[in-house]
């Protein structure tokens, strides 16, 4: 069980890994790229229905991507179903690395709202997982087979020493776009979330002293420890409702622009917020040199693990705290050349560590497109991604991935190589109907024409009142 304290952050990242950023998607007008960028358009005059949705079918994605000698460990897991650490070296503190964010689209729902400044107002509900780990191999080992540390019977300092965190949650949320003229359009997210899950673990000081005579290890710990959860026995099917018991807020907001040259810009500030999670929450703090725990040689496993769990135990507050959600800076510049769209992007994350820098490729040919797509994650990883998606009006039906070579290679044998292990892949659906939203000089009725003719816009309002103070 105490598992659960040191190291839960990390293995909930190995076996939830989730990504959706789905970079082959932006400036595609699809229902994922209107929701995910604000100010971006998801109905074609003329040509769509009033409504769109993707009936509860999920915008799924799956993305996996760990570096380090974990790899091995890993890659057993996968191909013969056990974790074997044998291969995985230990005396040295080789470090891994874990980085994930999912975001699950499992409703949305869009009105196109009036002809005039192209109103649309969209609904949606995703489940989304942000999670970082920097970890070394030995904190790895230490669960799964502590009797390699007693068999080197030798001292060492910082062993365990990282950091790692997973927070996921419910995000509910209203998208709301408008064009303030031809080339220039306002877009804002605004979000009601409902925490899942918390971890945070960081640890500053570490040990393992191995005393020859009596035969056995002590291990010695410092640092900190903050989740929503202890025991496992906590977490059941009902902790996935969306209950509010850890409730939060976020806000995006985005912008697009057109030249008369025919270049698309478009930038936005992604989930802006925070969670609170209730006062049954907890929080330990184990002071450098205070947390010890014994293995004996030759003793259970589980004897090691339950002394352990109750140092965390006696350690443990119960309070509230604030964690803020994982806000993203994205910046495109894209321009049309006949059957081929060049899309450049460059993705930040403002509080954790990481981003993408992503060229995209898409060829299209009538309702058919194609695109494969170079991406450099900040954290030091390169990806190729690749999509295929076919686009009506009304339909569209897309499956790609951000990391297509890694996942195809991802059955290879085990080894352990500085490398990084990754697998990916997404796809999702969205449809149309209800009225057609033509031209006013093609329909007798129009959202935004006739008795709608003298409505303005929110943000036409807005801009309109500083230009008057002005």
């Amino acid at each position: 069980m105490a598992k659960r304290y040191l190291i839960l952050s990390l293995f909930l990242i190995l076996t939830t890994q989730l990504k959706a950023q789905q970079y082959g998607l932006f400036n595609t007008k699809t229902l994922f790229d209107a929701f995910e960028n604000p100010a971006q358009k998801a109905f074609l005059l003329d040509s769509s229905r009033q409504y769109a949705s993707n009936f509860l079918i999920p915008y799924f994605g799956l993305n996996v991507a760990n570096k380090g000698d974990s790899n091995f460990g890993l890659r057993s897991l996968i191909n013969n179903g056990t974790f074997n650490t044998n291969g995985i070296p230990i005396g040295n503190n080789a470090r891994n690395q874990v980085y994930q964010n999912s975001n699950i689209y499992l409703f949305t729902f869009r009105i196109f709202q009036s002809y005039k400044y192209h109103k649309e107002l969209g609904f949606s509900w995703q489940l989304r997982t942000d999670s970082y780990a920097d970890y070394t191999n030995e904190s790895l080992i230490l669960f799964n087979d502590i009797q390699r540390f007693i068999d080197r019977q030798s001292n060492q300092d910082s062993p365990f020493n990282g950091n790692g965190n997973v927070q996921s949650y419910h995000q509910f949320s209203m998208n709301y776009r408008e064009n303030i003229d031809k080339r220039l359009a306002f877009g804002v997210k605004l979000s009601l979330l409902s925490g899942i899950t918390y971890n945070k673990i960081n640890i500053t000081q570490s040990d393992l002293q191995f005393n020859p005579v009596a035969q056995q290890l002590t291990v010695g710990v410092g640092g900190t420890y903050q989740s929503n959860f202890l025991r496992a026995k906590e977490l059941d099917t009902k902790t996935l409702i969306p209950d509010f018991k850890n409730p939060g807020l976020s806000v995006g907001f985005g912008t697009t622009y057109t030249a008369k040259s025919g270049v698309f810009l478009m930038g936005s500030i992604k989930d802006l917020g925070f969670i609170r999670w209730n006062k049954n929450s907890h929080s330990i703090f184990i002071p450098d040199n205070e947390g010890q725990v014994t293995a004996v040689n030759g003793e259970p496993p589980s004897v090691f693990e339950k002394n352990l769990e109750d140092l965390f135990i006696s350690h443990d507050q119960q309070k509230s705290f604030y964690t803020p959600t994982n806000a993203k800076a994205d910046f495109l510049v894209s321009k049309k050349f006949d059957f081929y769209t060049p899309n450049f992007i460059v993705s930040k994350n403002l509080w954790n560590k990481g981003g993408d820098i992503a060229f995209v490729n898409n060829f299209a040919y009538n309702e058919y497109s194609v695109s494969l797509s170079p991406i450099y994650n900040l954290n030091g990883f390169m990806m190729l991604g690749a999509q295929a998606k076919y686009q009506t009006p009304n339909f569209e039906f897309f499956l790609g991935s951000d990391n297509v070579l890694k996942s195809a290679a991802y059955q290879q044998q085990p080894t352990v190589n500085n490398s990084y292990a990754g697998a990916s892949v997404y796809m999702g659906v969205g449809i149309k109907f209800g009225y057609t939203v033509e031209h006013p000089l093609n329909s007798s009725y129009m959202p935004g024409v006739g008795d709608d003719a003298k409505e303005t816009g929110f943000f036409s309002k807005l801009f309109s009142v500083f230009k008057k103070k002005q």
